[in-house]
């Protein structure tokens, strides 16, 4: 599976489900179990490798504006939610938080922001089809502490000025 296959699943499954975040791993999960299990595998190791990319400081700020506030489990769901989002804004995102403000048309947190079942809808697929657990997918571990450089998340003054666009639209 290449980077456009993958990012065809994620759009498909977003469009079925209208956006709702668990719908969305239910059409992905009925879309990834049509394919044979190495494709399986290997749209894990796509959004994995995705999920590790989107471990930064500045994504765990704009997540934490995004929904006033973000745990570490918090944070892990909103990077599968961003992934769900699909290419041009998980891309966007990455490359300007603050962008997430323009690339988002709208965000509520009590739905958006939390796309757990997404991050396991690989795995759920691969148990249906063979019976076993995913097999591991040969990637680099997550780093212990996320990439770029240490923000204090509960520093209103600081996001408010690293993030503006963000801060003006969703902040507290």
């Amino acid at each position: 599976m290449d980077e456009t296959e993958f990012w065809q699943l994620i759009d498909s499954s977003r469009e079925a489900a209208e956006g709702d975040p668990e719908e969305q791993a239910d059409a992905l999960v009925e879309r990834l179990v049509a394919l044979d299990p190495d494709s399986v595998v290997d749209f894990a190791r796509h959004f994995e490798s995705r999920d590790s990319r989107a471990y930064t400081w500045d994504l765990w700020a704009a997540a934490g504006i995004l929904l006033g506030g973000a745990s570490d489990d918090a944070f892990d769901n909103f990077r599968s939610w961003l992934i769900g989002q699909g290419r041009e804004v998980f891309e966007g995102a990455l490359h300007d938080p603050d962008h997430l403000a323009d690339l988002l048309d709208t965000f509520d947190d009590e739905v958006d922001g939390d796309a757990e079942e997404l991050g396991y809808a690989a795995d759920e697929a691969y148990e249906q089809l063979t019976g076993a657990e995913m097999p591991d997918l040969g990637l680099p571990p997550q780093p212990r502490e996320p990439l770029g450089t240490y923000l204090d998340l509960d520093d209103d003054r600081v996001l408010a000025e690293r993030f503006p666009q963000l801060w003006d639209r969703y902040g507290t």
